[in-house]
């Protein structure tokens, strides 16, 4: 297998401090699996590998305005943790994405992301469509959450879909793991990064 970096992209949900840092509201509880699997630096390397190659590199953060006018008034499950912990405001450092990814010339900023799926409230679609993108490589958070959302549909809408097991993270390994092991290979082909950065 090779991919042709001018039809691939990489696409990093919600490498934000929030999860990725040290006071971000969500971090302790992504911490475990983080160090689990290195995420985080097995990002860094794959980002710069790609970028190299030409490949697409696509962040797509989660944001809301204060007061989180944008969701529903009675927000429930994962939305209302990040509700009740005041996360991802626009302009805030938790809500700006981490150093070690930041986005650099050249990488696309996707705009708009308030739900689980980014293409649900986005239009990466369009851009990804737009440059001819038959491949989507995805990383980010959380692994069973919007990273196992954006996969599935991904697949529907007809890429081939690569997830990075070990540049991913849930909010504890049984959750991670049982993604990584049931789910992942239903609607994506899933992969460790070095192999990715093989077949660049």
């Amino acid at each position: 297998m090779q991919f042709d970096p001018a039809t691939t992209a990489l696409l990093l949900i919600e490498f934000q401090n929030e999860f990725t840092s040290e006071g971000g509201v969500l971090h302790k509880a992504v911490e475990a699996v983080m160090k689990k699997t290195n995420m985080l630096a097995n990002t860094a390397k794959l980002v710069e590998a790609a970028r190299k190659k030409g490949v697409a590199i696509l962040h797509a953060p989660i944001t809301f305005a204060e007061g989180y006018g944008e969701l529903t008034r009675h927000p429930y499950g994962i939305l209302k943790g990040v509700v009740d912990g005041k996360a991802f405001i626009k302009g805030s450092w938790g809500a700006a994405i981490v150093d070690q990814l930041a986005p650099q010339p050249g990488d696309i900023v996707i705009e708009g992301k308030r739900g689980l799926d980014t293409f649900a409230s986005t239009n990466v679609d369009f851009i990804l469509r737009s440059k001819g993108i038959k491949t989507v490589i995805i990383g980010g958070f959380l692994t069973n959450c919007c990273v196992e959302s954006t996969m599935r549909t991904a697949y529907e809408h007809g890429f081939e879909v690569i997830t990075l097991v070990d540049c991913v993270a849930a909010t504890s390994v049984e959750e991670h793991e049982n993604a990584l092991k049931y789910d992942f290979p239903m609607f994506s082909k899933p992969m460790p990064s070095t192999e990715v950065i093989g077949h660049l």
